[in-house]
C-alpha cells in the first residue's frame, strides 16, 4: 500500500517533494515537465495544493523516502481542479491514481466542493479510462489544442466529476 499525505509545511522538506515531483514531471511529461520553480510558485497561492505519494517504504527519514506520485490541484470555491497527476513510470499501474482519486475526492467532498475538473489529451486511452471509472464524464472539446511542430494537433478533452449529497 502507498502512503498518500498532503504536501508538508516544513520548508526544507517541501523543498525536497517539490524537487522530486519536478523528476517525475521531467521523466512523464516531456514536452511540458513544470521544474521546481514553476512548481513552487503555483504552490505560493493559497488556492493550489499536492498529494504526494510516497512508495510503500516510507520512513520518518524524509530524505530516505521515495516519491512515487503526485497530484497538484486547486480549489476555488465550490470548485476543484486537477493541474496535474503523475506517477513514476516504475510504478505506473499499479493502483496508485486511484488512491489518490479516492483520497482527493474524500477529502473534496467533505470540503463541500461540487465539481472537480481535469483536462487529458484526447489520445490518452488510459488516462480517459480510468478518470471514466472515477465517476469523470466529457464536457467539452477544445479541438487541436495540443500542437508540436510537425505532427498533427491533439483534442483537449474536459472531463469533470460532480459530487452529489
Amino acid at each position: 500500500m502507498f502512503l498518500i499525505e498532503a504536501l508538508p509545511t516544513d520548508v526544507v522538506m517541501r523543498k525536497q517533494l517539490i524537487h522530486a515531483v519536478s523528476d517525475i514531471e521531467a521523466e512523464i511529461q516531456s514536452q511540458d515537465a513544470w521544474n521546481d520553480q514553476a512548481l513552487s510558485e503555483l504552490l505560493m497561492q493559497d488556492s493550489i495544493d499536492m498529494l504526494i505519494v510516497y512508495g510503500p517504504e516510507k520512513t520518518e527519514r524524509a530524505e530516505e523516502n521515495t516519491v512515487v506520485g503526485y497530484c497538484l490541484y486547486q480549489v476555488v470555491f465550490e470548485q476543484a481542479e486537477i493541474l496535474r497527476i503523475g506517477t513514476y513510470p516504475d510504478y505506473q499501474r499499479q493502483g496508485i491514481a486511484s488512491q489518490v482519486f479516492s483520497k482527493l475526492h474524500k477529502w473534496l467532498a467533505e470540503s463541500q466542493v461540487e465539481s472537480l475538473l481535469l483536462e487529458v489529451r484526447a489520445d490518452n486511452t488510459a488516462a480517459i479510462a480510468l478518470y471514466e471509472q472515477q465517476g469523470f464524464t466529457i464536457i467539452h472539446r477544445r479541438k487541436g489544442y495540443y500542437q508540436q511542430p510537425h505532427q498533427p494537433a491533439i483534442d483537449a478533452l474536459i472531463m469533470q466529476r460532480v459530487y452529489t449529497d
